[in-house]
């Protein structure tokens, strides 16, 4: 791999930041209590992110591709460090308001610029590879942050926010000292034209995948959102428990993703990996629905979050590789619809959490089985187009 350098100092800032997302895992029950907020307050609180992030991606997007990915990926870690510093030193609903949208802000200028990045220096055959170690990054930093966060809220509920806070500037520096940015030679070896906005949302092969992504980040964001809070009131997990499952999840899903990703998109195909990934993620919610046994709720968080995990990757490997030239435009779809399933599943998710603790997975187990029905109709889709 020519630019596997670049690549690397990539997955490593990626991987500072999602240690610091980690790290507050934990510890978001213990803030909920002591601050008396209520399941609505934290569902706003991760939906307000996502507004951001959804409003400010398509500006970050434009302006990367006039000055490059390096100074928006290091002004995005400089504002992740603020907003999780204003989250730690925060004792009023608005300042932790004001740090969601200062964290959304950052995500929008972190995750598209070092996605977009990654496509630029990959070729379309590399692309899975470098996929699943982005998503490996991602997964790495939930494996260290959680286990972190577990040990320094043990000592105080704010730690793993300052914390995290230290690792956004960190990474602005480390990136800052070793990205290197070629802007005027972008390798590419695509070869399908640019087209428009307007133009992408109407094609008809599109309309599947796109509307696949809505209703996926619907449910997932909802699942994750209340996790900590669900396994706390049926299993009575402490900040100690939650720390380790998620962190055991993380290593399990960080294997796979950078050693077998790529394998499995060889042998399966994109396409057949998101349809098993919903099928099994939507019958270990059940379970998790309807059990009170330790050991399968631990089973079923695993399997759960190696899905949600494969999924990720195996949706923007599909994405990449269809839009050719169209990188930015695509990548910018998939941000899109991402963010606006991540505004309204934690507002709907901690709206029913407020009623009962059970219906916010009913709700989810549900989106995973629809999303299951259009991934049916998306393979049915490819293989008439292959026939043709």
């Amino acid at each position: 791999m020519k630019n596997k350098r670049i690549i690397f100092t990539l997955i490593a800032n990626l991987f500072l930041v999602f240690v610091g997302v980690g790290l507050v895992l934990p510890v978001m029950p213990e803030i909920k209590e002591v601050m008396s907020l209520s399941g609505a307050t934290m569902g706003y609180l991760v939906a307000i992110f996502s507004l951001a992030q959804f409003l400010i991606s398509p500006i970050v997007g434009r302006i990367s591709d006039q000055i490059g990915r390096k100074p928006l990926i290091i002004l995005g870690m400089i504002l992740y460090g603020v907003s999780e510093f204003i989250f730690g030193f925060g004792t009023t609903i608005s300042l932790l308001y004001i740090s969601r949208i200062l964290g959304g802000v950052s995500a929008a200028m972190i995750m598209p610029s070092i996605m977009s990045f990654a496509a630029d220096v990959s070729t379309i055959e590399e692309r899975p590879k470098v996929m699943g170690w982005v998503s490996g990054a991602i997964s790495g930093g939930f494996v260290v942050g959680p286990g972190i966060g577990g040990l320094l809220g043990s000592i105080s509920m704010r730690l793993p926010f300052f914390a995290a806070g230290s690792l956004g500037i960190i990474g602005c520096i480390f990136a800052f000292l070793f990205l290197k940015e070629e802007k005027k030679k972008r390798i590419t070896h695509e070869v399908k034209p640019k087209t428009s906005i307007r133009e992408i949302i109407l094609k008809k092969e599109y309309a599947i995948p796109f509307l696949v992504i809505l209703i996926a980040s619907f449910g997932l964001a909802a699942f994750e959102s209340v996790y900590s809070f669900f396994v706390n009131l049926t299993l009575n997990y402490s900040v100690q428990d939650i720390a380790i499952v998620i962190t055991v999840s993380g290593l399990f899903a960080l294997i796979v993703q950078v050693f077998y990703f790529d394998k499995l998109v060889r042998f399966l195909g994109e396409v057949k990996i998101i349809r098993i990934s919903f099928f099994l993620s939507a019958i270990f919610v059940w379970v998790m629905i309807t059990t009170a046994n330790h050991w399968l709720t631990v089973l079923a968080t695993f399997v759960i979050f190696l899905c949600f995990d494969l999924l990720r990757p195996a949706i923007t490997t599909y994405i990449s590789k269809e839009a050719g030239e169209n990188q930015g435009i695509m990548n910018g779809m998939n941000s899109s619809l991402t963010s606006v399933g991540n505004i309204l599943g934690p507002i709907l998710a901690g709206n029913l959490l407020d009623i009962n603790y059970r219906y916010p997975y009913l709700f989810v187990f549900f989106i995973l089985l629809l999303t299951y029905g259009f991934t049916w109709l998306w393979s049915r889709t490819i293989r008439v187009k292959s026939y043709e």
